[in-house]
């Protein structure tokens, strides 16, 4: 569990909080398996008899104070009793893990019999796009394979198509058979006939140790649904055998959720339903109206930023909550470029726990890989997480992919979480008095996580295997607690100096894509860059670096908006500008698609910061040969490059790495690098890393179309991507700001 705050030393009161105008929260990345300085969870068991505090139920921990027979809270300051069960636990200190350490990992008795916990099985649903093309498909089956290479050897796993019909795979006997069921084309229409009669879900449900290559076989009999067979004879639409609509995509998971969700906690205790999207679901419920994405909005005076965010239905919601109660975690994969109104289907997946992936081509998406690789890395399922702070502040807004528990404030329940998952919350003082000055008692917050997991049995302690139970996966329920205490900062140098500039972008992130979703991305865009000119104003007046001149308010002294003198906010003024360069909020006329700007909504939103910083301000790094490096870090700027005099250039911006040999690099350098050398070894150990899989692109100056690697040179004036030339470059940006803080502190 990796915790970063934005400032390691807190503001003493709501005052210094609003003076300093830097966000004040923190990230989490409950599952990663050390936190953020590379230390692993102490080990325990017993997590049901740990203590809890009776009055905030915090859980017991080393910063509690501790005598023979109560302990008071480090949280609320409560004192609470011991029972004789703890009492006897604890004259033991050395063997409970919650006395050693603050970050521990407990073992949780799980509920239900023996036979039910070494007996559950993962379960994994394909639901493929039929109203596809041949190359969609062909994509999906390459994927489909990798991710039957990756699933456990016991899993249990089904295969599903739909378009104007959803179709059920039964490869459990000797030949594929599919059962079809007919999607009503109204919005409000239901499925004729329940899935557990068209097919029992065990029947649906295949071995894949002993199923693969029948599986395999009912991939190639896919077909995509031509338009003769989507338009039923004697309906009227036969129109030269053209259908107007035929993917009943909502329909589809719908019945698909609730197929599940009928066995949940018998069968199973997660199901992941993998949806492989072609373009907008036209028919039956669910169903998505794409015409409001086109010429009309300059017709209509709307503003297509702000039109095309918000969901058009609530249809997708609600069959999250839908997915949630079944336990199933849905995965959408979109491979399209046709406008397909992510902005509505984004809930099913980042509400359940999913991902969802956008991919603009077939020809050189990463959809293989990425699915491989998404499931060969362990994640957690059915998890609650919990964050409780001392009496003098507490949680404020939560960000992240989750769904918030209907009763309980502060508490998310996260369907499916892998060691990536990453969380935010930002903080605001309970009251007007802010931490105590004097007193010994520091900030605290302490991190719940209850999580369940699949362990393989190579990983299950001897005397568990029971002969009966022999290569049977098994389910652990734990506990992991983390309790962190804070320092105060007696004043704004302080607390700047404490600053962690990664997780300040993290927060700015989840705020301005809360603003682009309320009010537009030009809110958005107005919300960053005053932020940028508020600190900026307070950091000058902080430091007394200017003046008033006679009580007027004309300024003396020279403004600083580089913040030269606090080396932990110089990085701030180029993210802000970078940010606002991003796609995330750059406007709907400059080319940006509302889709991938959904896409990138989604996957920024689930980032842990110093992933975040590499996609948002990419590094780049100069080698002088392919095994050996020459500068760690450059500005994004054709001057730097030109500076630096180095032959070779390496950019990472987190979804796509960049190779670029300058024009002027020595023919002999080999192109493209080695795999033995030092870079490539950099790159395959970045590869490695990502929770997705980042484009790899080799670019020759002089020779090769370098447009893709100058894009992401944006510090330069009129470099952005899209060749306006109304975009400032760094320089400019600054003066901008200088004189919006002039203006605002006038």
């Amino acid at each position: 569990m990796a915790v970063r705050a934005t400032v390691t030393r807190f503001p003493i009161d709501s005052d210094a909080q609003e003076a300093c105008g830097i966000p004040w929260g923190l990230t989490v990345t409950p599952f990663a398996a050390k936190d953020e300085n590379g230390q692993a969870p102490v080990y325990g068991s017993d997590g049901h008899l740990l203590p809890r505090c009776e009055n905030c139920y915090a859980y017991f921990n080393t910063y509690c104070e501790l005598d023979q027979w109560a302990w008071n809270c480090s949280l609320c300051g409560t004192l609470n009793g011991l029972s004789s069960e703890a009492i006897a636990r604890y004259s033991r200190p050395q063997s409970c893990a919650e006395m050693m350490s603050s970050f521990v990992d407990l073992e949780f008795p799980l509920e239900g019999s023996e036979e039910e916990i070494l007996h559950a099985r993962p379960v994994y649903v394909a639901a493929v796009d039929l109203s596809s093309s041949e190359e969609f498909l062909e994509l999906t089956k390459s994927a489909l394979q990798a991710a039957l290479e990756a699933l456990a050897p016991e899993s249990l796993f089904g295969l599903a198509t739909f378009s104007h019909k959803l179709g059920l795979y039964d490869v459990q006997g000797p030949i594929p058979v599919v059962k079809n069921v007919f999607i009503p084309q109204d919005a409000e229409g239901t499925l004729p006939i329940e899935l557990e009669d068209v097919m029992p879900l065990l029947q649906f449900l295949a071995p894949v140790d002993t199923c693969k290559d029948r599986i395999t076989s009912a991939l190639e009999i896919l077909r995509p649904t031509t338009s003769w067979e989507r338009t039923p004879p004697g309906t009227g639409q036969e129109l030269d055998g053209v259908l107007m609509g035929g993917r009943g995509f909502g329909m589809a998971m719908e019945a698909l959720c609730n197929y599940l969700g009928s066995e949940y906690g018998n069968t199973f205790a997660l199901a992941r339903v993998f949806a492989f999207l072609s373009g907008p679901p036209d028919h039956g419920p669910g169903q998505l109206d794409t015409r409001r994405y086109g010429e009309q909005y300059a017709s209509k005076g709307e503003d297509a930023d702000r039109a095309l965010l918000p969901e058009q239905t609530p249809f997708y919601k609600d069959l999250a909550a839908v997915a949630v109660q079944a336990g199933v975690c849905v995965d959408i994969f979109a491979v399209t470029n046709e406008y397909t109104d992510l902005a509505s289907l984004k809930f099913l997946s980042i509400e359940s726990g999913g991902s969802l992936f956008l991919y603009s081509n077939t020809d050189d998406s990463t959809l293989p890989q990425d699915m491989y690789r998404m499931l060969s890395r362990p994640y957690a399922f059915n998890c609650v997480l919990r964050l409780r702070t001392s009496t003098e502040f507490k949680p404020g807004h939560s960000y992240g992919h989750f769904f918030p528990d209907p009763q309980y404030e502060n508490v998310q329940h996260i369907i499916c979480c892998d060691s990536y998952a990453t969380y935010a919350y930002d903080f605001e003082f309970a009251n007007n008095v802010g931490f105590s000055r004097h007193s010994s008692e520091q900030p605290m917050v302490q991190i719940a996580f209850q999580y369940t997991i699949v362990v393989p049995p190579e990983e299950l302690p001897g005397s568990e295997l029971l002969s009966s139970s022999r290569g049977k996966h098994s389910i652990k329920r734990r506990l992991r607690i983390r309790t962190l205490q804070y320092g105060t900062a007696r004043n704004l140098n302080e607390l700047y100096d404490s600053v962690d500039p990664e997780v300040v972008l993290s927060l700015l992130v989840h705020k301005v894509i809360l603003a682009s979703l309320e009010e537009g991305v030009r809110e958005g865009r107005m919300l960053l860059h005053d932020w940028l000119v508020i600190l900026t104003s307070q950091y000058n007046e902080a430091f007394n670096l200017i003046q008033y001149k006679n009580g007027s308010s004309s300024i003396m002294g020279q403004l600083d908006v580089t913040f030269s003198q606090c080396p932990q906010l110089q990085p701030l003024p180029r993210l802000v500008f970078a940010l606002l360069r991003n796609p995330l909020l750059r406007f709907h006329e400059e080319g940006v698609h509302p889709d991938y700007r959904i896409y990138v909504q989604c996957l920024f939103s689930a980032l842990e910061p110093s992933s975040l910083h590499r996609a948002i301000y990419p590094v780049l790094t100069s080698y002088s040969t392919p095994d050996k490096q020459a500068y760690p870090r450059h500005s994004l700027s054709r001057a730097a490059l030109i500076t630096s005099g180095s032959p070779i250039f390496f950019l990472d911006a987190y979804t796509t790495l960049i190779v670029f040999y300058s024009s002027t690099a020595d023919p002999s350098l080999p192109f493209p690098p080695p795999h033995d050398c030092l870079l490539r070894s950099t790159i395959n150990k970045l590869k490695q890393e990502r929770c997705i899989t980042p484009k790899l692109i080799f670019i020759r100056g002089g020779q090769d179309d370098a447009s893709v690697f100058e894009n992401y040179l944006i510090e330069e004036q009129d470099v952005n991507g899209t060749g306006l030339t109304s975009v400032m470059g760094f320089v400019s940006f600054l003066e901008d700001i200088t004189q919006s803080v002039l203006e605002y502190m006038k």
